[in-house]
């Protein structure tokens, strides 16, 4: 009895949902892809560019070890970042298109942006003048209106998250500690980037403020936006959280000078008002400023207006050593996975699939996840995570996706 995560596949195929099985009518693997080079990283995944065999059409693949997800306590965000990543696509989001494993690790197939992204062009010293940043928080902008309609708070929105395509457009990217928030409720856990997470956040985390919504995603658009301009987020930063929540909801004016009267700068300051009831929040609020009366937003929506930064073509825009760290310091490399899997195959004397236990283990657990609250659901998630971890690394994947599949039927 064999639980496919490849089941979660390509987004555009048609996917079945029952009690225990996803059948995809369309799967990928990795001998699918040829591995190209990587162009970046993250706490415990990295990124590479792919090319389809089939297609010649070039990705960029995420990939993560399951060792260091269980490590990390980092299961289950991946999950919920497959799961939002599923249901999204939009001209200014880095859109998904596979998902699959192996024994070592889970793989996300997402659009490949060669533009680099605005924290690599901030190093780079580049100079972005008020239209082109204008424009950036025009295209953002949309974005999280139509995650605002998902329902969505991205909760990590900074130059590191912004990714630029070839012709300098911003795609919003990186959805790990995003959160879902049902109608008329308000998240309370304490995620993001410290210099552009909102004073709401932290008040919540101390108790002085019932919980927070998508407002916190436009406060980090204005630093954003700010240091874009200004080339630096002219902040202190505490080097513990005693003293960030300590300083944060005080003294929240600090992160902008409003001594400075740019236009576009008075414009952050909108965005970045203390409360956020008076905040600029909404797409419609947008619109509404004097300060973009002059935005054709269908033609931006369109893609039809050049940013005004063009990023350079003749190079890959991303840090080169991330490329020189795979090959001279990575103990197993990408690019020497497949022979890597073969050989551990021949030792062990399997066909290299995942096994799973037997299936009454899964009807025994399904119907027991059916009686429980949301709440307890997840306790179950955990338990099937650690159980499958005991066992073997490359079966707790296959476990903990069935769980969490389960879980979304019922909540």
């Amino acid at each position: 009895f064999r639980l496919p995560w490849t089941a979660v596949s390509d987004r555009r195929c048609n996917i079945l949902y029952t009690n225990i099985f996803i059948y995809c009518l369309s799967t990928v693997n990795f001998d699918h892809f040829q591995i190209l080079r990587a162009i970046g990283k993250g706490s415990f995944g990295k990124v590479c560019i792919v090319q389809k065999k089939d297609t010649k059409k070039m990705y960029a693949m995420k990939y993560m070890n399951k060792l260091k997800c269980v490590e990390r306590n980092e299961v289950r965000n991946v999950f919920k970042e497959l799961q939002i990543m599923q249901n999204l696509e939009h001209p200014f989001l880095v859109n998904f298109w596979y998902s699959f494993q192996d024994e070592e690790d889970m793989f996300m197939v997402v659009d490949l942006l060669l533009g680099g992204d605005l924290r690599y062009h901030l190093q780079q010293n580049v100079h972005f003048t008020e239209s082109t940043v204008k424009h950036y928080v025009c295209e953002i902008a949309l974005a999280l209106h139509y995650l605002r309609n998902k329902r969505i708070i991205h909760r990590d929105i900074k130059p590191d998250n912004i990714l630029l395509d070839e012709h300098g457009h911003a795609h919003l990217t990186d959805f790990n500690i995003a959160a879902i928030v049902k109608e008329d409720l308000k998240a309370t856990s304490i995620a993001g980037t410290k210099p552009y997470m909102a004073p709401e956040l932290f008040q919540s985390f101390e108790g002085t403020r019932p919980g927070y919504s998508f407002a916190v995603d436009w406060w980090s658009l204005g630093i954003t936006a700010y240091e874009l301009l200004r080339g630096q987020v002219r902040v202190s930063q505490p080097s513990d959280l005693r003293s960030v929540l300590t300083a944060v909801p005080l003294r929240p004016t600090a992160r902008i000078q409003y001594t400075d009267t740019h236009p576009c700068v008075c414009f952050c300051c909108q965005l970045l008002c203390v409360d956020a009831q008076k905040r600029i929040s909404s797409l419609s609020e947008l619109q509404d400023l004097e300060y973009l009366s002059d935005v054709n937003w269908d033609a931006v929506l369109n893609k039809q207006i050049p940013p005004g930064f063009l990023p350079d073509r003749r190079r890959l825009n991303c840090d080169p050593t991330f490329e020189l760290e795979e090959m001279i310091l990575e103990s197993k490399p990408l690019h020497k996975k497949k022979k890597r899997l073969a050989r551990k195959t021949r030792e062990s004397g399997s066909d290299g699939s995942p096994q799973v236990a037997s299936h009454c283990h899964y009807l025994r657990t399904y119907e027991k996840v059916k009686e429980y609250p949301q709440k307890a659901g997840e306790l179950v998630i955990d338990e099937g995570i650690m159980f499958g971890y005991k066992r073997s690394i490359s079966v707790f994947a296959s476990k903990a996706v069935s769980w969490l599949i389960t879980l979304c039927q019922i909540s």
